[in-house]
Order: structure tokens, then C-alpha cells, then sequence
């Protein structure tokens, strides 16, 4: 019976994670294609003002360009059953290949910066516990609050002028130096100032809520009768109040995949740092529908998959989420309540 109700669970997840990425092609496909500007161009540059109209039509027709949308969705979706996900039109080379010399940068950017970003929320969602309502409390949280809402690419700009132009302490700008891909030490240095953004940007809007949800957490009775057995706050915290609050922690760290994403997207066009977040500017600049495609349907197959996995593994951890008790990905919000 257990195995059976795990069979189900996976068919459902699986089920609903091939329906929305459908949707999601769908979607993203039709509305690049009825958006203003000629692929063409993208492909020939300043060619496709020499060709005749009869010339234009052969191009767009070897490039797939021609016929009605729906038709070429159709095209584009056996193929990519298959493993096709067909040219760029900008680089002149399969999108796949394009994306695989891409990805690993944004993969080491965006993991770095999320991994950092929930140690220091947690650290900071626990310091504010520890002196609840002291200056220091207040200190964090009016700091945290004024960083949140500067925009990330203010913030980037301000950090290259200071620690780039000014100073010359730190590059801002690319991945690496050229010839530097296996210098380790280089990567390092291009990395601070995104992930500087990354973590101003993003760490106190997470620690905000663990620091509300640990709030609640130590006023439970159980808290009290902890203090009577002789235990300091720091250890009731650590060892009872923080680990009760994990299931809700998953949960905010798995549905915030979407929102370092779009974060290290923004990062990547002010630092120019070569990633998907400058890739897809780039498409959907240049109308390279595969390449776009491709980029949007990694995106989001990275974010509905963590939402999935996080509700899951959030029922597995609190058993009380099974009866809708519990805190679940999509209702997380809650914790701003006082």
C-alpha cells in the first residue's frame, strides 16, 4: 500500500511537472514569435537588405520561419522530443551548444550566492532572536529593510565605481580574465561584487521571515519548561525552536529558487558577466527564438521542479502538512505576521 501511494505521488508530480513546462513552451513560444522584429535579421545582419523577396522567402523557409505559428511549434517540439532544440540564430550554432558554454557561470554564481545568502539569513534571523528588540535587533532590521529595497543594479553600479574604478581592488566585469577559465583564484575575484549584490539584495527579506517564524517559535510553552531545566536561550533556540522551523526553512529556500534566478539574471547584465542572464538578453534582443526557448524552459524547469521537491520534502519533515496544517512552499508569506 505504501509503495503504491509512492507511485502515485511521483505520477502525480511528474504529471503536473510535463503539464506546466508545456504550458510554459507554449506560452513563451507564441509570444516570441508575434513579437515585434525579423529573426532574419538576427541570422543575415545587414544582408537581408540585398535580398529580394524571393530570397528573403528561401531563407525563411530553410530557417523555419515561414508557416503559420502553430505549425512551427509543432516542428519545434518533435524536434525537441528529440533532443533538437534547433540553431541560434545569432551565434549559427546549435542553442544547445551555446547554452552549454554558458551555463556553468551562471551555475557557479547563482549556487555560491544562494548557499551564502541562507547562511547568513539564518545567522542574522537568529542574532535578531537572541536580542529581540534590543539595538541591535533594530539595527539589523532597519539596515536589512533600506538594503532590500535599493534596486540591484544601483547597488551593482555603486559597488563598481567605489571598488573598481575608484579603488582597483576588484574587476567589474566578466567571469574571468582572458585565458584565466581554470584560475580559480581569478573566478574568485570576479565572483565578489555580483554576489556582494546578490546577498544586499535577497538575505534580509529571508532572514525577515525565519526571524518572525523563530519569534513564534520561542514563545511556545515548551520554550519555558526548556529554560527551567537550566538550558540557555542560545541552545533552546539551536537545538528546539530552530529545528522546528526547518520544514518552514526548506520551504522558503526551495520556492526562492525562482527569485535568486531572476536575481543573478539582473547581476549578470550589470557585471557583464557571461551567464543565461545576459544570454537571454541577448535573444530576446536579437529574436534568436531557439536560443530563448531553450533558456526559458531550463529556467523553468529549475524552478518548478524545486517547488515540487520542496513540498514534498516539507510533508516528509512535518507530518502535519499532510492534513494542510502545516506551512507549504506557496504559503510561506504568513511569516511577516507579528
Amino acid at each position: 500500500m505504501e509503495h503504491s501511494e509512492l507511485y502515485r505521488k511521483i505520477g502525480r508530480n511528474c504529471l503536473i511537472f510535463l503539464i506546466a513546462m508545456a504550458i510554459l513552451s507554449v506560452v513563451v513560444f507564441f509570444v516570441a514569435s508575434y513579437a515585434p522584429g525579423d529573426p532574419l535579421q538576427s541570422f543575415y545582419g545587414d544582408g537581408v537588405e540585398r535580398m529580394s523577396t524571393a530570397e528573403q522567402m528561401a531563407a525563411r523557409h530553410r530557417l523555419g520561419l515561414d508557416g503559420p505559428v502553430y505549425e512551427r511549434y509543432g516542428i519545434w517540439l518533435d524536434h525537441a522530443v528529440h533532443g533538437d532544440f534547433g540553431i541560434s540564430l545569432k551565434y549559427k550554432e546549435p542553442a544547445s551548444q551555446v547554452i552549454a558554454d554558458y551555463i556553468g557561470n551562471t551555475l557557479i554564481l547563482g549556487l555560491v550566492s544562494y548557499i551564502l545568502v541562507f547562511v547568513l539569513a539564518i545567522a542574522l534571523a537568529i542574532c535578531c532572536t537572541l536580542y529581540e528588540d534590543t539595538w541591535l535587533d533594530r539595527f539589523i532590521c532597519k539596515t536589512g529593510t533600506v538594503l532590500y529595497y535599493l534596486p540591484a543594479f544601483w547597488v551593482g553600479l555603486l559597488l563598481i565605481l567605489v571598488f573598481n574604478v575608484n579603488l582597483g581592488w576588484l574587476p567589474g566585469s566578466g567571469a574571468y580574465d582572458p585565458g584565466q577559465s581554470g584560475n580559480l583564484v581569478n573566478r574568485i575575484e570576479h565572483m565578489v561584487l555580483p554576489v556582494m549584490v546578490m546577498i544586499a539584495s535577497h538575505v534580509w527579506y529571508y532572514a525577515y521571515m525565519i526571524r518572525n517564524k523563530l519569534l513564534d517559535e520561542v514563545r511556545q510553552d515548551y520554550v519555558y519548561l526548556a529554560k527551567m531545566k537550566g538550558l540557555s536561550r542560545l541552545q533552546v533556540l539551536c537545538r528546539h525552536c530552530l529545528r522546528n522551523v526547518w520544514p518552514t526553512i526548506i520551504s522558503i529556500m526551495a520556492v526562492s529558487v525562482n527569485h535568486i534566478i531572476g536575481g543573478t539574471y539582473v547581476v549578470e547584465a550589470v557585471f557583464s558577466y557571461p551567464g543565461l542572464g545576459r544570454l537571454s538578453i541577448e535573444s530576446a534582443k536579437y529574436h534568436d527564438y531557439n536560443l530563448l526557448m531553450l533558456i526559458v524552459l531550463i529556467t523553468g524547469m529549475i524552478v518548478i521542479a524545486s517547488g515540487i521537491v520542496a513540498h514534498n520534502l516539507s510533508e516528509h519533515i512535518d507530518g502535519r502538512m499532510k492534513a494542510g496544517k502545516g506551512d507549504s512552499p506557496w504559503t510561506h508569506h504568513r511569516c511577516f505576521k507579528s
